[in-house]
């Protein structure tokens, strides 16, 4: 019986964090992803400014750490939240987890050459892990028909 519950809840906690991982290697560093972004810019506004393009590129791939570390706090809330923990509890550990592995990711990039450990790229992945508590709690209150959480 505890099979289940690690295949249905923490396999995939793992895998995004496998995949977070990768993505953190050289294979996304900003050189790589320019080769497919600024073509695609270029297409779509075959003028755009090199300023431009860069302040995109930017915005892209800060997003991509907010993006990925709302699936990861949803992915790991999901796993603490069934019933069994307090509701602030679930959430406070997993915004641990999340910011724990993010300064992990962070200090990984650090020593991959083509990329750089940034504290400001923790702070934006705990804000991303935060906009992921926040939508899994109002899809819990909604559930529940806005009533208290545990």
């Amino acid at each position: 019986m505890l099979v289940r519950p690690l295949i249905k809840y923490w396999i995939p906690v793992a895998a995004w964090m496998l995949l977070i991982l990768i993505a953190s290697g050289d294979l996304m560093s900003a050189e790589h992803t320019s080769r497919f972004l600024v073509p695609f810019l270029r297409w779509i506004v075959p003028d755009i400014s090199p300023a431009t393009v860069t302040l995109i590129q930017l915005l892209v791939r800060k997003g991509a750490h907010v993006t990925e570390y709302a699936i990861l706090a949803a992915l790991l809330w999901r796993a603490f939240d069934r019933g069994q923990q307090a509701f602030w509890r679930a959430t406070a550990i997993t915004f641990a987890i999340a910011a724990v592995y993010a300064s992990l990711d962070e200090f990984h990039q650090s020593f991959i050459p083509s990329r750089t450990g940034a504290f400001e790229d923790v702070l934006i992945d705990c804000v991303g892990a935060m906009l992921g508590l926040a939508v899994c709690a109002l899809a819990g209150f909604a559930r529940s028909g806005f009533r208290n959480p545990k």
